[in-house]
């Protein structure tokens, strides 16, 4: 875990004056690497601005850790020039594919957790670790179905990542909520058995119902604001791990910048209470 990361902000162009100028202690900014990808120009100056006020955390979107093939060499060396250029605190990827047998969907998938995607995916995760020369964390994906032929729990398999490749895990709370909601389970028994020992940040984000479902069917949007039920889980999760590093990730439906900050405040604030409190046994 880095330790000088309390809670953040997704990081939005339409925020840019008062994201640069904010003073909020600890405040930190996290982008999706696919953005900055370019050789020059007014991103790279913008983001160098932001940089030179708050820390960064890269989270990206397209490795596709679960495909088939090896990290695409050409995307994994634009993202190394980002990690060199700005030096983050935090490096992210998803556990997910997005390409196969060379074809890409602009999608995060999902896949059977088997012995033979766990040998892929710890080998694809320790490639992007040399090239990058750090540590990255994996996140745990949102699920709309059921899939047929798990040979592992979601958790078991994450920690068989995190322990045969030296990875951190990123826990999205509301990816959580989302897929018990979705399949049926129950979010507090996953949150309560989830290896804190791995957890290196935390992603908190609002969701939607399906607009032909409603709420038998709930989207990982994060185009609103974090729902209360999300909060309580965070808390409890908190309250047993101790202070990680927090995201409030919103990437449509932007509303003022204050509005954000206001919700990075109270992850702030329960960061902080647990810091002042004992924790539970983990």
């Amino acid at each position: 875990m880095n330790s000088r990361l309390s809670a953040g902000l997704s990081l939005k162009p339409q925020h840019f004056d008062v994201a640069r100028d904010c003073r909020a202690a600890g405040l930190w900014f996290e982008i999706h690497p696919e953005n900055y990808m370019v050789e020059g120009g007014p991103r790279l100056a913008w983001l160098e601005a932001i940089r030179a006020q708050h820390p960064l955390s890269l989270h990206g979107v397209a490795m596709s850790l679960a495909a088939d093939a090896d990290p695409d060499s050409a995307h994994l060396a634009n993202f190394k020039r980002l990690v060199d250029r700005f030096d983050p605190a935090l490096v992210s990827e998803h556990l997910a594919w997005s390409t196969w047998s060379g074809a890409y969907r602009p999608d995060l998938l999902p896949f059977p957790r088997t012995t033979e995607a766990l040998v892929r995916i710890c080998a694809n995760v320790a490639r992007v670790q040399d090239a990058l020369k750090r540590r990255i964390a994996i996140e745990n994906p949102s699920h709309y179905l059921r899939i047929d032929g798990h040979e592992f729990t979601e958790i078991a398999f994450l920690t068989e990542i995190a322990a045969h490749t030296g990875c951190g895990l990123l826990l999205d709370v509301n990816n959580v909520y989302v897929s018990a909601r979705n399949l049926g389970c129950d979010p507090v028994q996953y949150l309560d058995a989830f290896p804190a020992a791995y957890v290196d940040e935390i992603h908190l984000a609002g969701h939607s119902i399906d607009p032909n479902l409603g709420d038998a069917l709930l989207i990982d949007s994060h185009d609103a604001a974090v729902a209360p039920a999300v909060w309580n889980l965070y808390e409890r999760l908190i309250a047993r791990i101790g202070a990680r590093p927090t995201l409030i990730e919103r990437d449509d439906n932007l509303p003022v910048f204050d509005e954000l900050l206001a919700e990075r405040s109270r992850a702030q604030r329960t960061l902080g209470a647990t810091q002042a409190a004992p924790r539970r046994a983990a």
